[in-house]
């Protein structure tokens, strides 16, 4: 008995490839879909900086919600060069302070000799608090900023932080360096600020950084120091006297020592995006952000006010992205 043999034009072998084609075609369109399929890399601080391990955190979470998706963190030692990276397209979003975002903004600060304007930027969400503390000796009479005057205090290197923060206390109080018996300029490395601190050559210092931090409660318990709780009109004074400025509080019972809650002042850590990401992306992050937001409470105490952050204004010039107006819009009052 003679078998059938098929040509390759025959029609069962055409029909049969057909259908395989239209069968592999459902497959993939039945398939869900996602709008983000490609690497977002965000710009941190330098290695060890709290900056970057919030932005592993962020990292993490987003990975682990998105199977297309990839989040690499890029650290670097400068806000500056994040920023300029971002706007230049190089970062698709990256943690800035609220300071060194209102001057680049601004043009003000370190901005002011660029020559670059940063208006691709936008406010996505304030993703912690960064308060700015004076730290002074328990032994010592300092209950108000008016206290420190006749003290000796450490002012920070010129060009930190901690320096720009005394220079600002100091003009809006209308100081002068005659108003102290000494101002330092140590720098926190290699713990020049502390060690003069605990051997008595200062007598007030400036803290800038999340809450709780183990090395200042190891200064609690080694040095007798104590934070300064600052007072609501020096607290108005300061917010007046710059926009990126924040009311903040450290928590009752954050440190052992200390059962009360501490009011100060400080800055916000903004998670900030290029206008060129798109939408449903910038939507989509913070979706999987505010879902992780339990990860990001466990991962450190500072990180769970995200959850309070979600109708904040911008206080840094920038507008909000649009894929943050459509999140936030759906949240509610």
């Amino acid at each position: 008995m003679m078998g059938i043999i098929l040509s390759k034009n025959s029609r069962p072998a055409r029909w049969f490839q057909q259908s395989l084609f239209f069968a592999a075609w459902l497959l993939v369109a039945s398939m869900p879909s996602s709008s983000i399929a490609y690497d977002i890399l965000i710009g941190t601080g330098e290695a060890g900086s709290f900056s970057h391990f919030t932005g592993r955190a962020i990292s993490r979470i987003i990975n682990k919600q998105f199977d297309d998706l990839q989040c690499t963190v890029v650290p670097a030692a400068s806000q500056v060069h994040n920023l300029t990276n971002l706007q230049g397209g190089s970062l698709d979003i990256c943690l800035v302070d609220s300071r060194t975002l209102y001057d680049a903004v601004a043009g003000k600060g370190s901005f002011q000799f660029l020559d670059i304007t940063y208006d691709s930027l936008r406010d996505v969400v304030a993703v912690y608090d960064i308060p700015i503390s004076f730290v002074v000796n328990s032994r010592e009479k300092v209950d108000s900023l008016d206290d420190l005057k006749g003290k000796r205090i450490n002012a920070g290197a010129p060009g930190s932080p901690q320096h720009f923060m005394v220079k600002t206390v100091m003009k809006v109080k209308n100081w002068s360096e005659e108003d102290f018996s000494l101002i330092e300029e140590l720098s926190p490395s290699h713990s020049q600020d502390t060690m003069a601190f605990c051997h008595g050559a200062i007598q007030a210092m400036v803290h800038i950084g999340v809450h709780p931090d183990p090395a200042l409660q190891q200064l609690f318990r080694l040095c007798q120091a104590r934070l300064l709780n600052i007072g609501q009109a020096d607290i108005e004074i300061l917010l007046r006297a710059h926009p990126a400025f924040i009311k903040t509080e450290i928590a009752a019972d954050t440190y052992p020592s200390f059962p009360v809650g501490i009011t100060t002042f400080g800055t916000k850590m903004k998670l900030i995006a290029s206008d060129s990401l798109d939408e449903e992306t910038v939507y989509n992050l913070l979706d999987a952000l505010y879902r992780g937001r339990k990860y990001l409470k466990s991962a450190h105490p500072a990180l769970g006010a995200l959850a309070e952050r979600s109708w904040e204004k911008p206080n840094a010039g920038l507008e909000l992205h649009s894929g943050a107006v459509k999140f936030f819009s759906k949240q509610g009052p």
